[in-house]
């Protein structure tokens, strides 16, 4: 049963009473020295420790008034334990569980995740130490936890093992409905015949982001449908407050429809573009297939249109010129408009049924075609990243700025709305650039979905090889996003360029489970300052934090 904050005001101040006590407690004693964890049997939950306990409480986000054992704050972590408290987090390490509007998170014994033990850490260090290089710069605790991990010999496995076991805690991640099992899919970086000319059969343009694009931060939004007025500074749009549509005669005013405008997108960040008075969402697919990009710089040209659609939906790519010059691409924006891909029939003509992903505020749905492999083979559609999509029957010309189109302008024959805008990428012999930064390590990279997997920290999962079914169970890290990929439970494996990696990730739909490290003593699952306190037992709801970790670059909470 739910109780409001002032109900919980009483047995709130006794819990916090109650740590302030044991906290005092424990500043006349010494910090016991650091034990190290060694690995039990699969399945096997770690031995407790023989030392004896020190009593200490968590307040567990999601669970207002209990009080679990846990222990004892070292001298350098409980300021930030403290601090955590005082923003009404969790406590990596302490809390048990706890949750977000999307997922719950559990704590469990390294020993009991599968295949720990048998992992090869080795081969996820590199890509480990690449996040370090962005998350030092992210506060005190990465930064120290970064500079421990400068000191492991990344070749012996057994020293990555311990120095994750003692810098962290594992939580299983489960979705909105509390359960663990999700879908794990895969990704490539595809290679295209493409020119930087504009010459048939090269005519699809590869553009850059567009210069007229604006931005609007949707957490600055005054709350209805109604129309405002705005002005633009530099490339953002600012609502100005107590004007309204019937000011519009002074200079620099637009007009914004808020009936227009998608509040809930992950970096809180709505693309709008100037018409007249009028500011609008961006172009859709349709129009900038058919009125070209004038504001955008264009990176190359290419031949295939179904084959550009599926580099924009894997998120980066390879063009390969006719000299052989190898132009890669990353990345760079989006048109704002929603992602809405177009699923391809099955063999025999019937619908493929979809597979919801869960713990998502936008349902995708992925398709169930398990049974067949005709993505491998089938001409007619597009298999990437668990979709199997409608390739469209016929390609028409598109409308390319300062070129002469022969013939109709009727665009690709692609439906989805989404667009994509690359950036070019150097480094032809590392992995491409990931969103977070990055360069992704095949094999040991995962896109994920922010809200509930940060980018950056360490993942492991447990699911299976695509083809064989047998146990991939590996530790990774969260180091790229995608339009595609949304849901608590769910990764999408980089498998790296050529085409091997492009015949596993097409076949790569398969169930899984994952579990986040955190460092200990992190605060997480934050609440905001309207957010009610809720009691166990009680659903996940909109009022906790959107956010495990808020990042204002991939996930912004209120």
């Amino acid at each position: 049963m739910s109780h409001s904050t002032a109900s919980l005001a009483p047995k709130t101040a006794a819990v916090l009473a109650t740590l302030a006590a044991l906290l005092a407690g424990c500043q006349s004693n010494p910090p016991a020295p650091p034990q190290t964890l060694q690995p039990a049997p699969e399945g096997v939950p770690p031995p407790t420790s023989s030392a004896t306990p020190v009593p200490g409480t968590s307040f567990v986000i999601g669970n207002p008034g209990a009080v679990v054992a846990a222990a004892a704050p070292t001298a350098a972590a409980a300021p930030r334990e403290q601090a955590a408290a005082s923003l009404g987090a969790s406590v990596a390490g302490q809390a048990r569980t706890f949750s977000t509007q999307l997922a719950t998170y559990t704590a469990v014994g390294f020993g009991t995740v599968p295949g720990w033990s048998r992992d090869d850490f080795s081969e996820t260090w590199p890509a480990f130490l690449g996040s370090c290089k962005v998350l030092t710069g992210r506060g005190p605790q990465w930064k120290d936890v970064c500079q421990r991990a400068a000191q492991v010999d990344g070749k012996n496995t057994a020293a990555i093992r311990n120095f994750f076991e003692n810098d962290f805690s594992a939580y299983q991640i489960r979705d909105d409905d509390r359960r663990p099992e999700g879908v794990v899919t895969g990704y490539f970086e595809p290679e295209i015949a493409g020119s930087r000319n504009y010459s048939p059969p090269y005519i699809y343009p590869v553009y850059g982001p567009p210069e007229d694009m604006l931005f609007l931060d949707t957490r600055k939004l005054p709350r209805g449908n109604g129309t405002v007025a705005a002005r633009i500074e530099g490339r953002n749009v600012v609502v100005q407050q107590g004007l309204s549509t019937r000011d519009m005669g002074a200079p620099g005013l637009y007009a914004l429809d808020l009936g227009s405008v998608t509040r809930d997108t992950l970096d809180r960040k709505v693309r709008l573009r100037i018409q007249g008075k009028l500011l609008l969402p961006y172009f859709t697919r349709a129009e900038i297939e058919t009125k070209g990009a004038p504001n955008a710089k264009v990176l190359a040209f290419v031949s295939n249109a179904g084959a550009l659609y599926e580099m924009q939906i894997q998120g980066s790519g390879r063009i390969k010129l006719s000299n052989g010059e190898i132009v890669r691409v990353a990345y760079a924006e989006q048109n704002g408009q929603p992602f809405k891909p177009t699923l391809a029939k099955k063999a025999d003509g019937t619908p493929r049924s979809p597979v919801k992903t869960r713990g998502s505020s936008v349902e995708l749905e992925l398709d169930d075609d398990g049974d067949d492999d005709a993505g491998d083979t089938d001409t007619s559609v597009i298999r990437t990243r668990g979709f199997t999509l409608a390739r469209p029957e016929a390609s028409g010309a598109v409308m390319v700025p300062g070129q002469r189109v022969s013939g109709a302008v009727t665009g690709s024959g692609i439906s989805d709305p989404s667009y994509v805008f690359f950036k070019e990428a150097g480094g032809n012999g590392a992995g491409p650039v990931g969103a977070f930064g990055v360069a992704l390590q095949p094999g040991r990279s995962i896109a994920v979905d922010p809200r509930s997997t940060p980018l950056g920290y360490p993942v492991f999962v447990s699911t299976r090889t695509p083809g064989s079914g047998a146990p991939m169970q590996r530790l990774t890290i969260a180091q790229d996003t995608g339009g595609a990929i949304r849901g608590a439970v769910r990764a999408d494996y980089f498998f790296g360029n050529g085409q091997q990696a492009a015949t596993s990730a097409r076949r790569m739909k398969e169930p899984g489970q994952l579990w986040i490290l955190l460092p200990r003593g992190m605060a997480v699952a934050a609440a905001s300052a309207t957010s009610n306190i809720r009691t166990r037992g009680a659903a996940v709801g909109s009022d906790l934090p959107q956010c495990l970790v808020p990042d204002d670059e991939s996930c912004a909470d209120d």
